[in-house]
């Protein structure tokens, strides 16, 4: 059987050594090269190492992941790139499938997901792990109910001079401050302000606000 030729950049020692430990024990596995650095992976490339696969951590002294990555591309190696890291923001997994990665890991991932993810990619595939896929799933999710909870504007029948209490409100005036500028009494805007809360079912104040943004009453 023909073996997944793999290469390592993980500039932690003990990690690094357990990744190859994990992927040694694997019959179709092959690790050909495991370093500290991006330049080190270079280099081999260079002196005619050849690999089917690269893991590489992101955060690494000369030349980190994303720039090795990024090389990997421009140089048009085909080597496929499968980001292991403990970063997990949304920019960091953005910037590596930009950059060509075919699979993006965070460190906590099980042995049984790797080796899943691995062998997924040898095929051809591409794969985000479980832990990021959940976590943009749950951003989807809490999106789509603040969009279901918007109101049409129009349905809350606001009144001109409530519209106008609000617009002063969101920028941050007291009621007094804004009896002065409507040429209105401090308990008619009191009035309004009430109302304004009533109509929008909001508990208070900031959260009148917040609703008038989020439903496109205030900018």
């Amino acid at each position: 059987m023909e073996k997944t030729k793999i290469l390592l950049a993980e500039d932690h020692l003990v990690v690094r050594n357990g990744i190859k430990l994990l992927l040694e024990s694997q019959d179709n596995f092959e690790v050909v090269g495991d370093v500290g650095s991006g330049k080190e992976i270079l280099d081999m490339i260079a002196a005619g190492v050849e690999a089917d696969i690269l893991i590489t951590d992101l955060t690494m002294d000369n030349v980190d992941g994303l720039q090795l990555i990024k090389e990997l591309k421009q140089k048009n190696i085909g080597i496929r790139v499968i980001v292991l890291t403990m970063l997990d923001e949304e920019q960091y997994v953005a910037q590596s499938f930009q950059f060509g990665t075919r699979a993006y890991l965070v460190k906590n991932v099980t042995a049984d997901e790797m080796l899943f993810c691995i062998n997924h990619v040898a095929k051809g595939g591409r794969y985000l792990c479980e832990e990021l896929t959940m976590k943009l799933v749950d951003k989807l999710i809490n999106k789509e109910e603040a969009q279901s909870y918007k109101i049409d504007p129009a349905d809350l029948s606001l009144s001109s001079r409530e519209l106008e209490v609000l617009e002063l409100l969101g920028e941050g005036l007291t009621n007094l401050e804004i009896s002065k500028k409507l040429f209105l009494s401090k308990r008619t805007v009191e009035g309004h302000r009430q109302s304004l809360i009533d109509k929008t079912k909001s508990k208070n104040t900031p959260a009148l606000i917040k609703f008038a943004i989020q439903n496109g009453l205030l900018r």
